[in-house]
């Protein structure tokens, strides 16, 4: 076999190879069971520190992050870190209350972690100082997936979150 030759059936098999690799490999990343890392395009992504509601998915994105990476020894830590920037002296207070009653993560109102979260803006009270921000939390996936919702209060001057209620 000729030189040429060889080099042309090496680069046959490698495009092969490569296109196989591209046509698999979406297929691959949409299948994920529990704690498995999925591929999702994101268009676009962006945010302002100035912003209540932003604050609240901020928090909520970081700490659900967190508390989902079981396996990694800082992610506690991580969690505590979130909870004492984000929260306020009280609600920190209210969601150890919360937790020590119900056996339960006070941040999720919930044993275990969302797959899914959400968060809107619901409104403020006239002068009030505060603004409401609706978390909604999908837990699981499919068209039957389990979904809670969680008001959460914010402190307009400082931002930190100063409460947070199950929706019934």
């Amino acid at each position: 076999m000729s030189v040429r030759s060889h080099k042309t059936l090496i680069t046959a098999v490698a495009l092969t190879g490569g296109l196989t690799l591209a046509a698999v490999t979406p297929a691959l990343a949409g299948t994920a069971a529990s704690h498995t890392t999925r591929a999702t395009a994101v268009s676009s992504a962006q945010g302002d520190p100035r912003n209540a509601t932003q604050h609240v998915a901020d928090f909520y994105g970081a700490y659900i992050d967190a508390v989902w990476a079981t396996d990694d020894k800082s992610a506690g830590a991580a969690a505590d870190a979130l909870r004492a920037f984000y929260l306020s002296a009280a609600a920190q207070k209210k969601v150890a209350a919360f937790e020590k009653k119900e056996h339960a993560d006070g941040i999720l109102f919930a044993q275990n972690v969302p797959v899914k979260w959400k968060v809107a803006y619901t409104g403020s009270g006239s002068g009030s100082g505060h603004a409401t921000s609706r978390v909604t939390l999908t837990w699981g996936d499919g068209p039957h997936a389990e979904v809670s919702k969680i008001d959460v209060q914010s402190d307009l001057k400082t931002l930190k979150i100063t409460d947070l209620r199950s929706v019934r």
